[in-house]
């Protein structure tokens, strides 16, 4: 027989069960309220340290780029900090659609929009590392356009804050996010790329700072011959005998012929190679002449047609005309329009008064010796302006000896690409521009 059960009257321990679960519901969701806003706070939290992340993450890259697009322009000329302050401009200009586009907040660098603004001062320009990047204990400051070597980037933008706009600290909802980068000249190169294969013998090896060159004197350059040498050009206060080192590349499939090779190597340096050992020259690696480049005797007036298609190539860093006698060269009229003249092609007697494109400084490695029957080694590489002969414009591509007078630099300019790897390390010549902070 069973027994009725009264649903209307739980037992006690029904009801026991029944309240418990009562309780832990209603704890659950005092604990959820508790915590909704807890989480919330942490994502907002998230939200704008990404932002903030992001927004010094875009500084930085500007930053860097506005530094080494001007240190690339420290050329120890006057005009070099005007130039820098334009090539900094450029690597973050968006008018044009060619520079690069840092954004923050969706805003590009340098722009402003309603609560949001930036600001690109011009950089700031030091002729040594340790004021450039604050040194307390450094000596020296701010240079002129001859001295600069080093530049300083900062660059400031607000930072939208969302979830931190309710804090008392962060009511106007944005932060000021600062960057700061230096660039400069690194200390000199061990192997330099893109430069000139012409090879001089150094006037005292001793000398590691300059050779026995002197600063801002016009020397003039002509390729060895055998006999009597000819003389120096007017303008010229010493003759320099030179040769064409061996970087014949067999195997280029771009402009192929051993002229059209030697006029662009006139033209630009060393173009980019399938090896290094094509493109670059290292110190103390051992180098021979060109093999179709030996001397002559000096009494023959005329050198071989290799170098005259080297000063070929040398004489389109004036005029983008290519002259009669190098117009047998193949392919000449398409190499030389890849190639403008540079825009000062003034006789100068001091590289201050510079304001070209550097189309002109020729970087050349200086030998203990010049050996035409043998090997030369590479003691370091220096630094010239290509001059136009005098009462001209230009330089002589008939000249009986390839003779061209040139201004010695030392190694102000930076080269655009090399390496600090096979020597000790140099007292002096070009470096290139490098990041310090």
């Amino acid at each position: 027989m069973s027994v009725p059960v009264d649903t209307r009257n739980p037992s006690r321990r029904e009801q026991m069960t029944r309240f418990a679960g009562g309780r832990r519901g209603a704890a659950a969701v005092y604990i959820l309220i508790i915590l909704v806003p807890v989480l919330f706070a942490f994502v907002g939290f998230a939200w704008d340290l990404g932002v903030l992340y992001l927004v010094r993450g875009e500084l930085n890259s500007a930053a860097n780029a506005m530094a080494l697009a001007a240190a690339q322009k420290l050329i120890g000329a006057e005009t070099a900090i005007e130039q820098a302050n334009t090539a900094a401009r450029l690597a973050v200009e968006t008018e044009s659609g060619f520079g690069n586009r840092y954004y923050f907040a969706g805003i590009g660098i340098g722009s402003s929009s309603g609560n949001l603004t930036s600001e690109v001062p011009d950089p700031a320009y030091f002729d040594n590392m340790a004021s450039a990047i604050g040194e307390e204990d450094a000596v020296g400051g701010e240079a002129d356009g001859a001295t600069a070597r080093y530049v300083r980037v900062v660059l400031r933008a607000d930072a939208p804050l969302t979830f931190w706009s309710f804090l008392s600290l962060a009511q106007e909802r944005k932060t000021v996010i600062a960057a700061t980068a230096v660039a400069g000249v690194s200390a000199p190169l061990c192997t330099a790329c893109g430069i000139e294969p012409i090879a001089v013998g150094a006037l005292d090896s001793s000398d590691t700072t300059d050779y026995g060159f002197e600063r801002n004197v016009r020397y003039t350059f002509g390729y060895v011959c055998n006999g009597a040498q000819p003389g120096i050009l007017p303008g010229g206060a010493r003759r320099i005998q030179y040769l064409i080192l061996n970087r014949l590349n067999e195997e280029a499939t771009l402009f192929p012929d051993e002229a059209s090779q030697l006029y662009r190597m006139g033209a630009s340096g060393l173009p980019p190679g399938t090896t290094q050992a094509q493109s670059c020259i290292t110190v103390n690696a051992e180098e021979q002449i060109w093999v179709n480049a030996a001397p002559t005797n000096c009494n023959l007036n005329r050198v071989p047609s290799t170098v005259q298609n080297f000063v070929c190539g040398l004489a389109s860093r004036f005029d983008a005309a290519v002259p009669d006698l190098c117009a047998n060269i193949p392919e000449v009229e398409t190499i030389a329009s890849a190639y403008a003249p540079d825009t000062d092609i003034a006789d100068l007697d001091d590289f201050t008064a510079y304001t070209g494109t550097l189309r002109r400084v020729i970087t050349v490695p200086v030998v203990e010796t010049l050996t035409p029957g043998g090997t030369m080694t590479v003691l370091g590489f220096r630094q010239f302006l290509v001059e136009p002969n005098q009462n001209d414009v230009n330089v002589n591509t008939g000249d009986q000896n390839a003779r061209f007078n040139a201004l010695y630099l030392g190694g102000v300019v930076p080269l655009k690409q090399g390496s600090f790897a096979g020597c000790t390390q140099q007292i002096a010549g070009p470096g290139k521009v490098v990041l310090h902070q």
